[in-house]
């Protein structure tokens, strides 16, 4: 089982990038998977939304799982890792043992996923969504890497927040005819 600090500065450097790079939200969320992935040396990452009427996560972005994994049927929220919902991480270290956590454990096991953790993202005091990494071995997070993740996944959570506001307030724009100048993008230069 790996035990040992994962995350370091170059892991940090890779979501700050994908973020500030995109106002695009998919592209965003695509790449903040991958980079995750690649850069913690994982089988996988999803990005998931959580629709607060039918209590389901929806998928935002995923690398490294397979469509049938993806589609295996709608993640509910009181369900799958429910703990995830009350704001608190939760890692299942070892996805091979019985764990009740689990909403669909014979998929994940076939999908070759021996362990999840599970990131709230919160905004404003709400799960807005969640933060997901699949590892193809047991995992023994760290506390100081579980910390590290906590904020990793508080700055998606604001950073896909921020681009879904920033996106919508430019639709209403463009919608009333530009009728008023809306900048929310500060232009670098100068000061």
């Amino acid at each position: 089982m790996a035990s040992d600090n994962r995350i370091t500065v170059d892991i940090f450097k890779a979501v700050t990038q994908s973020v500030a790079h995109s106002m695009d939200l998919d592209v965003m969320a695509n790449r903040l998977a991958q980079s995750l992935t690649a850069g913690l040396d994982i089988k996988g990452c999803a990005i998931f939304m959580l629709n607060a009427v039918t209590e389901e996560l929806e998928i935002l972005a995923s690398f490294g799982l397979s469509a049938k994994y993806l589609a295996k049927g709608p993640l509910s929220a009181p369900k799958s890792i429910n703990e995830t919902f009350r704001g608190n991480p939760l890692v299942i270290s070892d996805a091979g043992k019985k764990n009740k956590s689990l909403q669909y454990p014979e998929e994940a096991r076939k999908e070759g996923i021996a362990a999840i953790v599970s990131l709230p993202m919160v905004h404003m005091g709400e799960v807005a969504g969640v933060l997901r990494l699949y590892h193809y071995e047991p995992w023994n997070v760290s506390k100081q890497d579980l910390e590290s993740l906590q904020i990793l996944a508080g700055i998606i959570g604001l950073a896909i927040t921020y681009v879904r506001y920033h996106n919508t307030v430019h639709a209403v724009a463009e919608v009333l005819g530009n009728t008023f100048q809306v900048e929310l993008t500060p232009k670098m230069g100068k000061r």
